[in-house]
């Protein structure tokens, strides 16, 4: 049994409903100059980012070549940024009660950053952040009228121009998996030790791993996603021309493959996983 104790958890999918509670279902960046975000992203992890919707605050979807979606870039407006946002990637958490869970987010200590609001034929979706000060989104999604039954794929451990990994770094690892463990049913049994930093914890959802977290005490409590590539090098080279910065390796894991860790032009902290 984990010292973390689990209380309330989802254990299982809700009707029509095909990703689970507590499911990473979509990615978002926050950008100053979304035309410079696409050319970056698009060189460095080889999507295709399409124009700016209208209807949607110039919100643009990161294509895949599978023709899959990514994810979505939302340009920063000038109210946006005297509020407080910055240039960040956030992810989505499924839930079936946007309000409801929004309201045991905030029972729990977390903090409330956009309340419960409607996206026309998308969805549900507030922003919240946790008990540390991580911030992400938590949503109840609208499928498509002609898939009443759609999954999201935009987390796999091993496609590419997917996430591959959901990385908490927080001030209380403990609290932390405490958190998510009662709101999103995720468990943290197994740990990898990190000498001085303390553990590696490893989050678990439905037996899959989707990611993990630790303590740090750079740059305060945050999520961070590893998009996988075919080549770190050619990543890290392609990333570097295209105006990034990196900060973090290359550096083999123990799964073999190689990471890298930076910022875009824009200051968004960025990940990538995958092969040497």
């Amino acid at each position: 049994m984990s010292d973390v104790q689990l209380q309330d958890a989802p254990t299982a999918p809700q009707a029509n409903q095909p990703n689970p509670t507590g499911d990473f279902i979509w990615y978002e960046l926050m950008t100053t100059d979304e035309d410079a975000a696409t050319r970056f992203y698009e060189a460095v992890v080889g999507w295709k980012i399409q124009e700016g919707s209208p209807e949607y605050k110039g919100y643009r979807m990161i294509a895949r070549d599978d023709g899959g979606f990514a994810g979505g870039l939302l340009p920063l407006t000038d109210d946006m940024i005297q509020g407080g946002a910055r240039p960040m990637w956030l992810g989505y958490l499924n839930v079936s009660d946007v309000d409801e869970k929004v309201s045991a987010i905030k029972q729990a200590g977390g903090t409330v950053h956009l309340p419960p609001t409607d996206i026309p034929n998308v969805g549900r979706i507030a922003m919240v952040a946790d008990p540390q000060g991580a911030p992400f989104y938590v949503m109840k999604p609208i499928p498509p009228a002609d898939q009443p039954d759609a999954k999201s794929d935009v987390f796999s451990r091993s496609a590419v121009q997917r996430c591959g990994w959901n990385e908490l770094l927080t001030t209380d690892e403990k609290a932390a998996r405490q958190f998510y463990g009662q709101q999103f049913g995720w468990t943290s049994d197994n740990f990898m030790p990190m000498g001085d930093l303390g553990e590696y914890r490893f989050f678990d959802h439905h037996g899959e791993g989707i990611g993990a977290v630790f303590n740090t005490p750079d740059d305060g409590p945050r999520w961070r996603f590893y998009f996988r590539v075919p080549s770190i090098a050619a990543a890290k080279d392609a990333a570097e021309k295209a105006g990034g910065k990196i900060v973090m390796g290359p550096m083999q894991v123990p799964t073999g493959d190689w990471i890298i860790g930076g910022t875009d032009p824009q200051g968004a902290e960025f990940a990538l996983v995958g092969g040497e």
